[in-house]
């Protein structure tokens, strides 16, 4: 993992020494001299930033830093939490693309094999593909969330760019894409084909307006999810300052925050990405959101509660027929969230068998006591079936 790290900049040392104590910047351990790479043992989250934009559509040169969003993070003090933080500083740019996505992708797994999880600042988005194969080591099936305006499917059989990576997911071995969600999307900046195709492979699109609306409908998405990750241009670009986002509508400040916090209490969630940084988020507001973005994720992280579904005693089960189904509702005592089981397939032979409790809301178990089955529950037995 050594050798596709370099460490921090110099302005960045410098301005740590000047923090007051008890910042983040005077508790984080950082990766600070070529040859002396600090412990990962203990360690719980790994910042680490990939200077790579080259897949960018819009890709017209120059280099990306985030030595603001350092300075921004490191200002910041703790919550009522006592985690081990290591900045592992950043992945240059390699000579190809590819070079840069395979060290991401050797980064990632050595974080997950070790339980570390993995807090992403990142250039163009078309590295979350290689964040998401980075969990090939684990030989699970996985969930994915993006946080974006867009579905970013785009054409497999094409090069990824920013804009088109998802597609190698589904396309590319080993085949481990389970699900995939997209948190705010806005219609005008998806091709309907490719709102079609999100429904045909039985993913999962939550309009903007809809999670603006009652942003507690993210709270069972990120339950489920392995990874998640987040396009800058998701934020309305007033609350970013990003110059290069030409959409008046996103995510406020404070919805984004709320929505990085449920990822962060999330049992499952195991790495955290912010993508699409450059040079063009040019105030210290800009920088210092993307900052609070992590410090909430860390914050939900504190907030962690095992339902330990080993315990039967603690969950309480309400049938409920529908049609010539039995939806099967399990609530905990210990946390009061729901969740749907899902029938098991004995003729089916896939890696999901172990995982037969899908997380759901309160709502849903109402509507289906009005005779509505959940969309969520039927997509989710159409793939298992597939």
């Amino acid at each position: 993992m050594i050798d596709f790290l370099v460490p921090i900049s110099k302005k960045i040392l410098a301005h740590r020494e000047i923090l007051p104590p008890g910042t983040l910047g005077k508790q984080i351990e950082i990766y600070s001299e070529i040859g002396e790479f600090p412990s990962i043992e203990g360690v719980k989250f790994a910042i680490f930033g990939i200077k790579e934009n080259r897949a960018d559509v819009n890709f017209i040169g120059g280099d990306i830093s985030f030595d603001s969003y350092r300075k921004a993070l490191y200002s910041l003090y703790p919550g009522n939490w006592n985690y081990k933080i290591l900045d592992l500083g950043d992945i240059e740019r390699g000579e190809t693309t590819e070079d840069t996505r395979f060290a991401v992708k050797e980064v990632v797994a050595a974080l997950l094999k070790k339980d570390i999880i993995p807090l992403i600042l990142g250039g163009s988005q078309d590295l979350a593909y290689a964040q998401y194969r980075g969990y090939d080591i684990l030989e699970n099936m996985v969930k994915v969330v993006n946080i974006d305006n867009r579905f970013d499917l785009g054409n497999a059989e094409l090069p990824i760019s920013n804009k088109s990576y998802v597609g190698k997911m589904v396309v590319d071995k080993p085949y481990n894409l389970f699900n995939y969600s997209v948190l705010g999307y806005q219609s005008f900046f998806n091709a309907p084909q490719e709102i079609a195709l999100m429904d045909k492979l039985f993913f999962d699109a939550y309009r903007l307006g809809e999670i603006a609306a009652d942003i507690t409908i993210v709270e069972p998405i990120m339950r489920d999810a392995d990874m998640v990750t987040l396009d800058v241009t998701a934020i309305k670009s007033a609350d970013l300052s990003y110059k290069n986002n030409e959409s008046p509508n996103g995510f406020d400040s404070r919805e984004i925050c709320a929505i990085s916090r449920y990822a962060g209490i999330s049992n499952k969630v195991k790495s955290f990405s912010v993508f699409e940084l450059s040079d063009s988020i040019e105030t210290k507001s800009g920088a210092m959101l993307v900052a609070q973005i992590l410090w909430y994720f860390i914050e939900g992280y504190n907030f962690r509660i095992d339902d330990d579904f080993e315990n039967e005693m603690l969950f309480t089960s309400y049938k409920v027929p529908i049609e010539d189904e039995i939806l099967e509702f399990k609530k905990s005592n210990k946390t009061e969230r729901w969740w749907i089981v899902l029938p098991f397939i004995s003729n089916v032979n896939n890696k999901l068998k172990k995982h037969t409790l899908l997380p759901c809301t309160y709502g849903e178990y109402l509507s289906a006591c009005n005779q509505e089955i959940p969309e969520r529950w039927m997509k989710a037995r159409h793939k298992n079936e597939v």
